[in-house]
């Protein structure tokens, strides 16, 4: 595969996500110049400081002249209006993608603020961690992880093709899917577990257990399953709100297989129990 160059990249929100594309097609050599964008300047010296970005700026449009891809990551609720604010300043055949974890909404109203001439491909790697910032972000963060990107009828076929291209360089295995499609998979799989991780921190942080701070006595397991509510707040609080109808479903079939197993305990079901970890377990094995 030949090596693609981008002459002129500008990555809107320069932290984990943004940060380690950006850190990535340099080490790849597909990029020439990162323009770094954001609201934050202490953020934006840190990754000028880092070589993360050749340049910063606060300011969107600024940003985004003659760039040839524009790729968005910040709160997928922002991204509509992010897309508005930078359309009128995008150069002829610029494309801009992004990485949020919501396509339906994301992509439906981009690809109608795209002026003639410049393309939309939505776009979603699965990778992260609960750290955030410019500083968390490595290059080898998309390295053997899947990148969904979700192309409509809409999208410039030549635009599909060089982000998916930008992505493979980055380490990561493409594929593609429909919006709707996507997110009703990505509610199960990722927007579930995060909420029931956050409930679960809330529930017992709350537990009134004869005045003790429960949360005190918290081990490894613990710890380890409720990792992910240490991300982002606001982050989650968006994608809940924009993923609604999807992850409301999830959430009701959680809360069944959750009634489930209360009624098997307060029946005191032995062989009902050991039926319901043995398939779950059977599930959670076959992924690893």
């Amino acid at each position: 595969m030949s090596l693609i160059v981008i002459e002129r990249l500008a990555i809107i929100g320069v932290g984990l996500i943004g940060g380690s594309l950006a850190r990535a097609l340099r080490e790849a050599g597909a990029v020439k110049t990162v323009v770094g964008v954001g609201r934050s300047r202490t953020n934006l010296d840190e990754a000028l400081s880092l070589g993360i970005c050749d340049e910063i700026t606060q300011d969107a449009a600024t940003g985004v002249r003659d760039a040839q891809l524009v790729f968005i990551s910040v709160p997928v609720c922002s991204i509509p209006s992010v897309v508005a604010e930078i359309a009128p300043f995008l150069s002829p055949g610029c494309i801009v993608t992004d990485g949020g974890s919501v396509k339906t909404a994301i992509v439906h109203e981009c690809e109608a603020l795209m002026p003639p001439g410049c393309h939309f491909v939505g776009g979603h790697p699965i990778a992260g961690t609960e750290h955030s910032g410019a500083s968390a972000s490595f290059a080898t963060l998309y390295r053997g992880k899947r990148c969904i990107l979700t192309p409509t009828e809409h999208t410039d076929a030549a635009a599909l093709g060089l982000v998916s291209r930008l992505w493979t360089l980055a380490g990561a295995v493409v594929c593609s899917m429909e919006p709707g499609h996507h997110d009703r998979i990505f509610a199960e799989i990722s927007h579930l577990p995060h909420v029931v991780a956050y409930a679960l921190v809330h529930a017992v942080g709350t537990a009134d257990v004869e005045g003790e701070n429960v949360l005190s006595y918290t081990a490894g397991g613990f710890r380890d399953f409720t990792r992910i509510a240490s991300s982002d707040p606001i982050m989650w609080r968006d994608i809940s709100l924009m993923n609604r109808k999807a992850l409301l479903a999830s959430i009701d079939g959680f809360s069944r297989s959750l009634d489930e197993l209360r009624l098997r305990i307060d029946r005191g079901d032995s062989e009902g129990l050991a039926e319901f970890f043995t398939i779950a377990k059977q599930f959670r094995d076959g992924i690893v």
